[in-house]
């Protein structure tokens, strides 16, 4: 199978397309051919070791001293599962399914293997391989840390960067959650944040939402480029600061996974793709989403 090898840590240049031989899935496992996946700021933090000093040894020993001990990146696919074990209940052959595989990687691939209890469900009906492999990663994430912030019908809720994967989800969900949600993203954005579901925006480019009179009860950086300090000076007493700034990966539960497939099918969440790319382009979409202004996903296309 052709694959995407990340030989070392580096620039994009470090990515090389390799063939390597197709995984057979073991007793609970299904063989999952790839259809889409998508290229993360995750992953592109993993290539190039972009971490805080205050957590480069840990990482280091997490993910590999000298290169990743998972070299196949990759956290969200969608495809079709083309062979199971002989222990495998959840599935059969012919199912087209959805799944995050988190620090485990591998998705960048043409084939790979899950167990049958991992984060993966039948993909929703409405989205297309291209959509259903967009919406993890950031979806999780933003259920996570909208979680941990205990948002709350009616609450005040600012969400910073909410043009990116996990903005686009958190303003979706935020409105799902019921709160009054307010956006900040660039100038070029703003109409999509409205679509989205935002009531209000904030234009970074044009003023500074730490300095204005309104108080948020929660806010939310999704992309961790704010400061905490600055940003408590505009938020309510009993506020509540979350950021995915050094938080490492989102806990993930299968009931995340779910809950996002029925918000889709039932049209309260849908997948933003900003551009699509082959798998033998992947030092280009590395190189794009490294730029750090994709709007919502950057999809990679299997074929």
């Amino acid at each position: 199978m052709k694959a995407i090898v990340c030989t070392k840590y580096g620039s994009p240049e470090v990515l090389q397309l390799q063939k390597l031989q197709k995984p057979v899935p073991r007793n609970n496992e299904v063989l999952i051919k790839v259809r889409a996946t998508t290229v993360s700021s995750g992953d592109c933090r993993i290539r190039s070791f972009q971490s805080p000093l205050l957590y480069w040894i840990p990482m280091r020993i997490a993910l590999g001293l000298r290169k990743p001990r998972k070299p196949i990146l990759g956290t969200e696919l969608s495809g079709e599962v083309i062979a199971v074990g002989s222990d495998v209940q959840r599935f059969q052959v012919g199912d087209q399914i959805f799944a995050f595989t988190g620090m485990g990687l591998g998705a960048h691939a043409e084939y790979i293997c899950l167990p049958e209890d991992g984060l993966l469900a039948t993909k929703p009906t409405n989205a297309t391989f291209e959509e259903a492999a967009s919406v993890l990663f950031g979806g999780t994430a933003a259920l996570y840390f909208l979680r941990k912030a205990k948002i709350q019908r009616g609450q005040k809720v600012l969400i910073f960067g909410a043009s990116g994967s996990v903005g686009t989800s958190g303003v979706q969900l935020a409105k799902y959650f019921g709160a009054e949600v307010i956006g900040v993203c660039s100038t070029a954005n703003v109409e999509m944040v409205k679509a989205l579901g935002a009531d209000h925006i904030v234009d970074y480019t044009k003023e500074d939402f730490t300095k204005s009179q309104e108080r948020y009860d929660v806010i939310f950086d999704a992309v961790g480029k704010s400061e905490k300090v600055a940003c408590k000076k505009v938020m309510k007493a009993k506020g509540t600061y979350v950021t995915v700034e050094g938080s490492g990966m989102a806990r993930v539960r299968l009931e995340d996974v779910l809950t996002l497939k029925q918000l889709i099918e039932s049209g309260q969440f849908k997948a933003v793709i900003d551009r699509c790319y082959s798998l033998e382009q992947m030092r280009e979409a590395h190189t794009y989403v490294e730029k750090g202004h994709k709007k919502g996903n950057v999809v990679i296309t299997v074929k």
